[in-house]
């Protein structure tokens, strides 16, 4: 009893082997097509300048150090009002620069002028739905801010974030 040979196309496994090619090399296209189109923030083109930076940024927080400057920050969770409660320094200035920085994507960094109320109170807005963590930075807004203030935060929270000269947060030129 001998079988009909059937062609090379009638047979099932030729198309399955040809399928999983087709398969593999569509997914693969995808992924290389991804991964040329989208931009990976967190990879610093000028890492060098901002390696330089760094030492700038630590000066600025021992100078905040020296003069004995922290802050206590809320961001009311309904109201998305940022409440900063500056301490110590001899003064206090008209407006601080208060940068959210976005652990892994940049261009989720969120930049806020607070403004002076009184005797080291400041209040500010922040975007409605803060959610996840976030690197925080203060400083006074000026062409070359004296001091910085670090820290981290994870929003919504009824709890106040301690600000700190110390090095908390990773340094962000400006």
């Amino acid at each position: 009893m001998s079988h009909p040979v059937t062609p090379w196309y009638k047979q099932f496994w030729p198309w399955f082997l040809l399928g999983l090619l087709m398969l593999s090399i569509s997914v693969s296209s995808t992924f290389a097509y991804l991964a040329v189109k989208s931009t990976d923030g967190m990879v610093q083109e000028d890492y060098y300048e901002h390696g330089r930076a760094i030492n700038m940024v630590l000066a600025k927080q021992e100078r905040a150090a020296e003069l004995g400057i922290e802050a206590s920050l809320r961001i009311d969770p309904l109201t998305s009002d940022v409440i900063l409660d500056l301490e110590g320094g001899d003064s206090f200035p008209e407006k601080l620069d208060f940068e959210l920085i976005f652990p892994t994507q940049d261009d989720r960094d969120i930049e806020l002028t607070l403004e002076h109320v009184r005797d080291g109170l400041y209040l500010g807005q922040a975007p409605d739905n803060l959610r996840y963590r976030w690197y925080l930075q203060l400083q006074p807004q000026s062409d070359e801010p004296e001091w910085r203030l670090v820290g981290e935060g994870r929003f919504p929270n009824e709890e106040a974030v301690r600000l700190t000269p110390g090095r908390a947060a990773p340094a962000k030129d400006s």
